[in-house]
Parts: structure tokens; C-alpha cells; sequence
């Protein structure tokens, strides 16, 4: 738990750095979306579509994957 957080805190300070250095030479959020020609909107909807293409395919995999796993760490002898 001490690592996530850990990790958590260092992406907040790393983050914070970034945007304190954009803002120093005027960027901001709009200005950097305007320049891509994109609104908040459409990057909302490609959000959505991505996962709405990944979850049926991660469902799937899991279908696989975790009876395997669960399979081999159930036959596997224990560690000492």
C-alpha cells in the first residue's frame, strides 16, 4: 500500500512541475487543445469508444487467463 501511495504522491509532484513549467510559458489547457483542433467533448467521446472497443476484449481474455492462472497457483507447491 506504501508503494501506490508512494507512486501516487510522486505522479501529484510530477504533475504539478509540469504544469507550474507549462504555464510559465502560456500554455494552458485550452490553448493546447485548440491548437490539436479538439474540444473537451470529442476527447470525452474517443474516451468512451476506446473503451468500449477494449472492455468486451478484456472480458474475453479474462475468460482465459484467469482460470489459467488460478489453475497454476493452485498446483504449484508452496513457498518456503
Amino acid at each position: 500500500m506504501r508503494g501506490i501511495l508512494s507512486g501516487l504522491i510522486k505522479i501529484a509532484l510530477a504533475s504539478l512541475i509540469a504544469g507550474s513549467f507549462l504555464a510559465f510559458f502560456g500554455l494552458s489547457p485550452k490553448v493546447i487543445l485548440d491548437y490539436f483542433g479538439l474540444t473537451p467533448h470529442e476527447i470525452y467521446t474517443a474516451l468512451l469508444a476506446g473503451f468500449g472497443w477494449a472492455a468486451p476484449r478484456m472480458l474475453l481474455g479474462a475468460m482465459i487467463v484467469l482460470p489459467l492462472w488460478l489453475i497454476t497457483y493452485i498446483l504449484l507447491p508452496p513457498r518456503e
